[in-house]
């Protein structure tokens, strides 16, 4: 696969992005934000890193490119994405953080952030054209020794949630930290013993493994089940590779959907508005807890422009998140005399914490609690190795030949309405969802489903995917 930008940052096989690409990336971002008079000679970049074999590596790469630009690389080491944007916010400063989330070992890539939060689309424009505006004339990157950052960034990420959450307001709760190769694995339970739960660290692995949260493996699956019936938990959580996606599960080691766990945290903070894209569950519009909704399209820039325009018109409380379960906290939060500012980026500690904090205010447990927003029961699959043209090719049809849609989807009752902002999200007479869409990050073509039981929506799904494959061989 090529190198290109996703729905969160540029990401690609290793083997493309380490050398070069990752320098001469490096190298148009920091020109970018210079061409407008965001940075001067001297400034500092801050770079952090997940635990992902090939990471220190980059890392290298960016701190040498930075400063091969005239600018100060600060090396905050290995820490979660949402603490190091934290962090160079705090300072006023951009920041490049080296991860590929979720995606397995062999990959990696670069997330991109302004002194005032996440690059947005045009910044990736920018930047694309500034990069193939260099040629292929690249230096030689000399070794350089950064600046190095001890504690500090991960220790104000966690002051953030330990300042705003009362102190043992989890105590009771018993909850099992599935840590595997996590950034975040070690955060994530001092944060939630410092607020009085009893944690037990699960799986903590020293190789990468790559946990999706928006499509689990089946191997996860297992070992969630199996940890829950092993012995008493309130909750079992975790988070993706670089820590801005949450994973969490019931007493059962069931897992609750990312947009869910989103929809759960909007209303423990009290959200008038919520952001999502249109991937996510369209339990949201009949659930009855939020004034407005906004959809947009999948990616957190999308959620970052729907987020300003929900401020822009009045919303007093703006959450956004993604089916993934990433929470951007849109607006400043206060509760009891206590604040927690906005936070403009992918973030999974807040999403674990308002779970839980629902779990310990009310007595019940989360399956009940996850009952109450009355969303259609979900699931997700992809079709791997489809390059991007045969998906575009079998969605541009379904979107434009409205008589190719009603004859394939004739077998579930008829089309009723067809969304196409992100990809082809269809809805039959009958309220179930098909929704087709391409990865932005891989070539695969991904497939979302709704109905009413579990059941029924793995039935959706394999026949989803089988459709998706079926036409793609065809085309």
């Amino acid at each position: 696969m090529a190198l290109k930008f996703g729905t969160s940052g540029l990401r690609g096989l290793v083997s493309e992005l380490r050398g070069p690409p990752a320098y001469t990336y490096t190298v148009a971002f920091v020109r970018m934000l210079r061409d407008r008079g965001a940075l001067n000679e001297g400034s500092k970049v801050y770079v952090g890193r997940d635990l992902r074999a090939s990471s220190p590596e980059i890392a290298q790469l960016v701190h040498a490119a930075i400063a091969a630009s005239g600018l100060v690389p600060v090396d905050c080491g290995a820490l979660p994405t949402p603490a190091l944007a934290l962090y160079a916010s705090s300072e006023n400063a951009p920041a490049i953080m080296v991860t590929g989330s979720h995606i397995p070992d062999d990959r990696n890539g670069l997330k991109f952030y302004r002194a005032d939060g996440e690059i947005d689309k045009r910044d990736e424009g920018d930047i694309v054209e500034i990069h193939a505006a260099m040629g292929d004339a690249v230096p030689s990157p000399s070794p350089v020794d950064p600046l190095r950052l001890g504690a500090e960034p991960s220790q104000g990420y966690m002051d953030r949630f330990l300042g705003f959450f009362e102190k043992g307001s989890l105590s009771g709760l018993r909850v099992g930290v599935y840590q595997h190769s996590s950034v975040a694995r070690d955060i994530v339970v001092d944060i939630l013993r410092g607020l009085g739960a009893e944690t037990i660290a699960l799986g903590r692995a020293e190789h990468f493994i790559p946990v999706d949260t928006e499509a689990l493996r089946q191997e996860d699956v297992a070992l969630l089940r199996d940890w829950a019936a092993a012995e008493p938990f309130d909750a079992i959580v975790s988070t993706d590779g670089d820590g801005d996606r949450p994973l969490v599960a019931d007493a059962g080691g069931i897992f609750v959907r990312g947009d869910l766990v989103g929809a759960i945290t909007a209303n423990v903070l009290g959200a008038d508005c919520v952001v999502t894209p249109v991937s996510s569950n369209s339990g949201l519009e009949r659930c009855g807890h939020f004034r407005r909704v906004v959809r947009t399209r999948v990616g957190s820039p999308y959620v970052i422009e729907g987020i300003g325009t929900a401020l822009a018109e009045g919303g007093r409380c703006v959450v956004g998140f993604e089916a993934n379960g990433g929470v951007l906290l849109g607006s400043p939060v206060e509760k009891d005399g206590r604040t927690l500012p906005a936070l403009q980026t992918r973030d999974s500690m807040l999403p674990i914490l308002c779970a839980l904090s629902a779990i310990a205010k009310t007595g019940r447990p989360l399956a009940e609690i996850a009952a109450d927003f009355r969303f259609l029961a979900g699931a997700s699959g992809r079709l791997e190795g489809v390059p991007s043209e045969n998906s575009a090719s079998f969605l541009g049809k379904l979107a434009g030949d409205a008589a190719y849609a009603d004859k394939i989807f004739a077998v579930l009752g008829g089309v009723a309405n067809i969304d196409n902002r992100d990809g082809v999200r269809i809805t039959v007479h009958n309220g179930e969802v098909v929704h087709f869409r391409a990865s932005g990050n891989a070539p695969e073509l991904r497939c979302y489903v709704e109905a009413k039981a579990e059941s029924r929506a793995d039935e959706l799904l394999g026949w989803g995917l089988a459709l998706g494959r079926a036409q793609i061989l065809e085309s």
